[in-house]
């Protein structure tokens, strides 16, 4: 077993709209460096650790993975989105109608930059590693910028439209419901609604946490945004990337599948040989092991994402860490 090294961290800032930006550097302490790793957090208010204040506990993959990284060599930097962490409170008023799919853009951008100017990094040994909806963010960056990532980790990466994804994490939920294709019926319609850009009123016979879904896609806070993401399809845009891509889906990711989001990527991807896909056997959406079979999972594991005794799955690490090392020698 490799001795572990001692790494250090330090806090950085940049602004994006005059907003400020926190964000963790972790490197190898008293040590030359291979890369530098700029994280992207998953979605919602899921801060730099990868953690999130809808989730209980504190032991964020994104810390662990930064952790795990600088102990190979690796310098990351991780970062809270301005709807995220600690400061989300004094932003929320500040940031009410400009969230968008260029905030978050720029959000990255403002890391990137960050790393470049206080040489951290040279502009040529950038890499990024994304968690779920980080995917999408990192992708349009690395479309529109001149300074590119010199490859791409996308973690538990959704292959279909936003939308789709999570029509069939609700419909996972509500199946075994009596009344479950009325219930779909009712959220197709509002959801419509939704994407014309009209005011969403949600039938009240549908169940809460769906109501409460809906409510929260239409809150102005959340707009232009929410409804620019639902229609993005990473597989439409994932080919016109031609730096080397790693996707990486664990077949006990409740979130995403590992055969419905991977098969599109696999099939958009087909003709590009930089493009590797893996499907860890027991990781799940956050990249933990997780021990209980496919079949007996449900959406309570979500609630375990960052338990304090959960571990992040071997084969997923070491997946990550092998392809940014050959990449980097």
């Amino acid at each position: 077993m490799m001795e572990k090294r001692d790494f250090v961290n330090e806090e950085v800032e940049w602004k994006v709209d005059n907003i400020s930006v926190y964000g963790t550097i972790t490197r190898p302490k008293d040590e030359a460096t291979r890369s530098a790793v700029v994280f992207v957090a998953g979605s919602g208010p899921t801060d730099r650790d990868w953690c999130s204040p809808l989730l209980p506990g504190e032991n964020g993959s994104g810390k662990l993975l930064a952790e795990a990284l600088a102990n190979q060599g690796f310098l990351t930097l991780r970062y809270d989105k301005r709807a995220s962490g600690p400061h989300v409170q004094e932003n929320i008023p500040k940031i009410i109608g400009r969230i968008s799919m260029q905030s978050h853009v720029d959000e990255l951008s403002g890391a990137v930059e960050t790393l470049i100017a206080g040489k951290y990094t040279e502009q040529n040994n950038l890499f990024v590693l994304t968690s779920s909806e980080g995917a999408i963010h990192a992708l349009n960056y690395q479309l529109q910028t001149k300074i590119k990532f010199q490859g791409m980790v996308l973690t538990g990466a959704p292959g279909r439209s936003i939308g789709q994804v999570a029509r069939s994490q609700i419909y996972n939920q509500i199946k075994a419901l009596p009344n479950a294709e009325t219930i779909m019926k009712l959220y197709d319609d509002a959801i419509a609604v939704f994407l014309m850009g009209k005011p969403v009123v949600p039938d009240s016979s549908l169940p809460e946490g769906i109501k409460q879904l809906m409510l929260s896609l239409a809150n102005p806070a959340n707009l232009p945004f929410s409804r620019e993401l639902w229609t993005y399809d990473l597989s439409e845009y994932i080919a016109k990337v031609k730096e080397p891509i790693l996707v990486v889906i664990g077949k006990k990711d409740i979130q995403v599948n590992w055969l419905a989001d991977g098969e599109p990527l696999k099939k958009a991807t087909a003709e590009e040989s930089s493009v590797s896909l893996v499907y860890p056997e027991n990781a799940d959406h956050v990249l933990k092991y997780e021990e209980n079979p496919r079949k007996k999972l449900t959406s309570e594991l979500i609630l375990r994402y960052n338990a304090q005794d959960r571990h992040l799955d071997q084969e997923a690490e070491n997946a990550i860490i092998s392809w940014l090392i050959k990449r980097t020698q």
